[in-house]
């Protein structure tokens, strides 16, 4: 089953990485997200919130991978690590039905899990089409989830809901919304992902964010519940 989730990453990336070198005919988008915080004297701390992101549409596929990590530490003991990816291609019926692939993995060195990854198919539907201002896709599939707990792996079946908001404020300002429910035969797992980006210059934005994630069954002395807060430039190329 592993073997089988890598190698599906692998086929989704490559799909990708082929597909950028028809940019020239077709829409490619990149952005790169970054903030950090250093801090020396009394006390030694360094912060690091990074993501990036390509999508791509060709011929009605729409690829997408993404990868987000976070990094804290404090007098040289590390707080925070985690790394976060999704890769994704969907294919679209008409103006708002599509169908999606996605596969995700998550190294959260301090969640209690060595990794957890999963891979859902779903039939997705894009809303508020009539609306010039705010965009709306709703998708629901299902799929299986693997995790690896003190060297052992298992798996089970989920249900994946899942909805992408977005409203633009003002010329210069976005707000955006993704919400996400992963419903387990073992646990379930909500994941929530709120923004506000201010464009600065043409390629530069300020992104507020707030992540949170909630899982319902976590290994003894781990919190059920994560947050991260940030503040973030986003550079678009």
């Amino acid at each position: 089953m592993k073997l089988f989730l890598t190698s599906t990453l692998f086929i989704l990336v490559a799909s990708i990485s082929g597909t950028i070198l028809a940019q020239q005919q077709n829409g490619v988008t990149r952005e790169v997200e970054v903030g950090a915080l250093f801090t020396s004297g009394n006390t030694d701390n360094q912060a690091l919130n990074f993501a990036g992101s390509i999508e791509i549409i060709q011929n009605g596929w729409e690829y997408g991978f993404t990868i987000d990590g976070l990094y804290t530490s404090s007098d040289d003991e590390t707080m925070s690590q985690r790394f976060y990816g999704v890769s994704s291609a969907n294919y679209e019926f008409s103006e708002d039905t599509f169908f999606q692939a996605r596969a995700s993995h998550e190294d959260d060195r301090f969640s209690g899990y060595d990794s957890q990854s999963d891979l859902t198919f779903s039939i997705g539907s894009r809303l508020l089409q009539n609306r010039s201002d705010m965009d709306l896709s709703l998708d629901a599939g299902i799929g299986i989830r693997w995790s690896r707990l003190n060297g052992s792996d298992f798996d089970e079946p989920i249900l994946r809901l899942a909805g992408d908001y977005e409203w633009v404020l003002s010329n210069s300002a976005v707000f955006s919304q993704e919400l996400a429910i992963e419903y387990g035969s073992d646990s379930n797992i909500y994941r929530s992902d709120t923004g506000i980006t201010t464009q600065i210059r043409e390629n530069l934005s300020l992104r507020f964010s707030l992540r949170l994630k909630h899982q319902t069954e976590v290994p003894a002395g781990r919190k059920e519940t994560d947050s991260e807060t940030a503040v973030t430039f986003v550079m678009d190329f």
